[in-house]
Formats: structure tokens, C-alpha cells, sequence
């Protein structure tokens, strides 16, 4: 990717532009899309990348966002982009019967931090509402994401933890995305709901994610955390993409697919290498253990072929953005924890 991102327009036109296998997956997949959690990190960039797929197919297949959009002007954003948007609490049952029942449903709504302390409505989102939509859109293909938090912290040396590696969620918060996984797996089993479930971790934007929390501690000449001394990272954009065509891959029972890229990548070379961009020494605190938060997507590659921008471009493009002093969203990762309390 030879190219510099300089504003916040070019970098969502970047994320919502869409490849020639999500136009074709557009092209040959009947009926309406509904982004339920449009209003996180990761919806608004993927609603436009449906919508510019579909576009690009010349379907005529509405694409709708669903949120509370505490967010001032999302919704509007969202709609001058030719997303259909529906302000809703989905907690609140009587207000999820009330929307529209589309064929295609992406699952996106989840909680996360400030998990500690208000563990009741982390559990309520991350476990009851999947139960409540699972059941609302029974007859639904459903993609939902969930994280790779699901995992055990594994050996480095063992590539990463597989689809087959057995669950051990460390924390309520995995514990709670485990819990929605299988509201999602009853689904299948009980209505044969055809169902793909997303692990992914992490996704990476320049004014998000793990690449970016390393990038600016070094810019700031803050200690580099090396308590998780490794770590997966995938583009935004490829993670949506992924998303986006799983909704060709739903099964029942449901299949588990591992979002990520390919590379395990090292905390304390990702820092020195910001350093010698940004021309800063770079300081350390803590020491890498033998085990990490780890996923290997060797299946997802295989389906969809390997991720569009590799680390090193994430790395070149967040450099150049953060020495810019462009905007951050200003939601730390927490990527260092290592006893899943968030």
C-alpha cells in the first residue's frame, strides 16, 4: 500500500471500500442486510462497505443500520451514505419485534470495557441479548462476532490457538462472550438458524487498536507494557470484508471461523520499530511471558485468502498519522491484560 492517509474522510473511504469478492458476494446473495451494533468501532466502516458493495453489484438490497446512536450525527452520516438506520434499544424486547425481518443478519452489538464492576450488564449484553436475536431471527442467516478472548493464553511457539482448541475464557467478560456463542449455537440447534461466529482479534484502524496503543505510547515516551509480548493484528477493513462474505458461509451447527492475520507479531518490535520512525527511544516496562493471547486464521486465509495490508503498511500508515497529530478515538485496547478483567 504505497499511500498516505492525511484525513479522517480518506481513511473512511479507505474502510469501506470494497474488494472485487465482496461485490461478487453481494451480486449473488438474495435479500436485505441488517447491522445490528452499527454504532460501535467497527459498524459504521462496515455498513458502507455492504453499502458500496451492493452498490457496485446493482442490487437494489437495502442495507439497515440498527443502534441507539448515542453517537451526535451517526445516524445521519450513516443515511446520507444510503444506510437505512433504526434507533433502537435491543435490550428492550418490544422494540427488537418491532424490526424489520431480513434474511441477513450481522451481529455486532457487544460490551466489553467497564466490564468490571457492572458485570450484570456485560452479561446482559454479551449473553442475553445474543439469546433474545437469536431467537427474533430465527430463520435468519447470522453472522455474529465474537473474540478470541474465548481462548486460553497459549505457548507462543504454538502458532496460535486453532478452531479446535478448547475454550477456556479467562475473566467474565470471555466467560460472557463464550455465553453468547453458544445463545447462538442453541439457535442453530434448536430453529437449524444457519450461523457463522467471528473470533477475531484485533482489528486495527489508525485511530484504533493495538498497533495504535503501541504507536502512540512510544510517541508520547511512555514505558511499552510487555506483560502480552504478542500479539495478532488485522486491518480493519479485511475483518469487515471477512464479515461481510461469511454471510455466504452460514451453517448449521455453526461455523467457527478465527479473524486475524497471519503474522504473530512481537510487542517489543512493533515498539522499536515506531521508535525508529518516529526517531524516539523507546522504554520498556515488564517482561514477555512464554504464553499470549494468540489465534491462529489459517481456515479464515484459506476461505478468503490472505488479509490486503500487512503489518508493516499498518505500521507505516499509523507512524505517519500519529506524527501528523490526527484524531484517536480514545478507547484503549487494554491489550496488555493478562487476567481478563476489563
Amino acid at each position: 500500500m504505497n499511500m498516505r492517509i492525511t484525513t479522517e474522510d480518506e481513511l473512511e473511504e479507505l474502510l469501506s471500500r470494497p474488494t472485487e469478492a465482496d461485490v461478487e458476494c453481494m451480486a449473488s446473495m438474495d435479500g436485505d442486510i441488517v447491522i445490528l451494533g452499527v454504532g460501535g468501532k467497527m459498524g459504521p466502516s462496515l455498513a458502507r462497505l455492504v453499502r458500496r458493495a451492493v452498490d457496485e453489484a446493482g442490487s437494489s438490497k437495502r442495507v439497515i443500520g440498527v443502534s441507539r446512536f448515542s453517537e451526535p450525527g451517526l445516524a445521519a452520516e450513516l443515511q446520507s451514505a444510503g444506510i437505512s438506520t433504526i434507533s433502537c434499544d435491543l435490550l428492550e424486547r418490544s422494540e427488537l419485534e418491532k424490526l424489520p425481518n431480513v434474511p441477513n443478519v450481522i451481529y455486532m452489538a457487544a460490551r466489553k470495557f467497564g466490564t468490571t464492576g457492572s458485570e450484570h450488564l456485560t452479561w446482559a449484553m454479551n449473553t442475553l441479548l445474543p439469546a433474545f436475536v437469536a431467537e427474533r431471527f430465527k430463520e435468519s442467516r447470522i453472522v455474529a462476532f465474537s473474540t478470541g478472548n474465548v481462548y486460553p493464553l497459549v505457548p507462543v511457539s504454538s502458532g496460535g490457538a486453532t478452531e479446535s482448541t478448547r475454550v477456556e475464557p479467562v475473566g467474565e467478560y470471555a466467560q460472557s462472550a463464550l455465553g453468547r456463542e453458544r445463545m447462538f449455537e442453541y439457535a442453530s440447534a434448536r430453529w437449524k438458524s444457519p450461523v457463522t461466529l467471528l473470533r477475531l482479534n484485533y482489528a486495527v484502524e489508525l485511530r484504533y487498536g493495538v498497533l495504535v496503543d503501541i504507536g502512540r505510547a512510544v510517541f508520547e515516551r511512555c514505558p511499552v507494557d510487555l506483560h502480552m509480548g504478542f500479539v495478532n493484528v488485522i486491518w480493519q477493513r479485511d475483518a469487515n470484508s471477512v464479515c461481510l462474505r461469511a454471510l455466504g458461509h452460514c451453517q448449521s451447527p455453526p461455523r467457527i471461523l478465527n479473524v486475524t492475520g497471519p503474522a504473530i507479531l512481537s510487542v517489543r518490535s512493533i515498539a522499536e520499530e515506531f521508535g525508529k520512525r518516529f526517531g524516539i527511544p523507546v522504554a520498556f516496562t515488564g517482561e514477555e511471558a512464554p504464553t499470549a493471547l494468540l489465534s491462529n486464521a489459517a481456515e479464515c486465509h484459506r476461505l478468503f485468502g490472505l488479509p490486503t495490508v500487512t503489518p508493516t503498511e499498518m505500521i507505516e500508515l499509523i507512524a505517519d498519522w500519529v506524527s501528523a497529530g490526527a484524531a484517536s478515538l480514545g478507547k484503549p485496547t487494554h491489550y496488555q491484560t493478562r487476567n481478563g478483567r476489563f
